[in-house]
């Protein structure tokens, strides 16, 4: 339903004529790997904490994180994530996030220094569109496997913005 309003939106039709390899010229293929780093502060959390209304102690009460095995408090799993869609968006305005898997392999604490990547593993073309599977990882400092799986995303063009997100 959602995917059919869009499709069908000439609002949406006329946005997405403007990202044309004239005024992007690099075109996604399979293998290509987009990245985003960030360092996750406490503000972050508690403003996730906010908007999600996930008020458990873990992400912002350093003894309660202590209290279980950790080394303080954590940076909520789904705000990790959260990286994924954006690297998609920032690269592919008028990109439509249809799926993702996650499995969290590490915890997050605030002040780590977070890369997350999307790699392209399949495309395909869908109704003026494309269907693009993405292989997504976060790691911590650089190398630690924090954050894996997939994602899937109806893409407007193929042709994607290479500036910095």
């Amino acid at each position: 339903m959602l995917f059919r309003s869009l499709h069908s939106s000439k609002l949406q039709y006329l946005s997405l004529r403007c990202f044309s390899s004239a005024t992007f010229p690099h075109v996604l293929k399979p293998g290509d790997v987009l990245k985003k780093s960030r360092v996750f502060t406490e503000e972050d959390v508690l403003e996730y904490s906010k908007v999600s209304h996930d008020s458990n102690p873990l992400h912002t009460d350093s003894a309660a994180a202590r209290n279980v095995g950790f080394e303080g408090p954590l940076v909520h799993g789904m705000l990790v994530a959260s990286l994924f869609p954006h690297i998609i968006s920032a690269h592919f305005p008028a990109a439509v996030y249809a799926s993702q898997t996650l499995n969290f392999k590490l915890p997050v604490y605030i002040g780590d220094q977070i890369v997350g990547e999307v790699r392209v593993t399949s495309l395909r073309e869908n109704k003026n569109r494309y269907l693009a599977k993405f292989k997504t990882r976060c790691f911590k400092n650089g190398e630690i496997l924090v954050i894996e799986g997939e994602a899937l995303a109806l893409l407007p063009t193929l042709d994607y913005r290479s500036a910095e997100v």
